[in-house]
């Protein structure tokens, strides 16, 4: 069975600022403790480069662009190691509501026989990690309205 974070909040924004957000890559140290640093084209099948804090020294990560569907949803993926080991799935999906408000939901997983060890060694830092993003995502959003 996968490792699965699911956050959902919703935004006092429009769902093209919200997007604008996630999106804007280069500005993601300014408001996000999670992910310092962002580089990608957003392309599907492009890398996607970043700094990942999930612990006392941030380290580098390269997951690899599966979606992009313009206002709606962003995702991306770890390269499948061999043999089952290990892979995850990271998306960020915009519902747009009533008004000028936005759902946004943020999900990852990651499964593969190897997990339980990542999930035992670095769990929590990832719980505490995304829902640091998904606050700043909010709060970014609801400054920038």
């Amino acid at each position: 069975m996968a490792f699965v974070i699911d956050l959902t909040v919703d935004i006092d924004a429009p769902t093209d600022v919200v997007w604008q957000v996630i999106t804007d890559l280069p500005r993601y140290g300014e408001w996000n403790p999670f992910v310092s640093e962002c580089r990608s084209t957003l392309v599907p099948g492009e890398p996607i480069d970043m700094v990942v804090h999930l612990g006392p020294k941030p380290r580098r990560q390269r997951e690899w662009m599966v979606s992009n569907i313009e206002g709606r949803e962003l995702s991306y993926a770890m390269k499948a190691v061999p043999l089952g080991t290990l892979h995850s799935l990271r998306s960020h999906t915009l519902t747009p509501l009533d008004g000028e408000r936005t759902r946004y939901a943020s999900h990852f997983e990651l499964a593969g026989w190897l997990h339980p060890v990542v999930v035992a060694l670095l769990g929590k830092a990832m719980q505490k990690g995304f829902a640091g993003m998904t606050e700043g995502v909010q709060r970014q959003a609801e400054s920038r309205k």
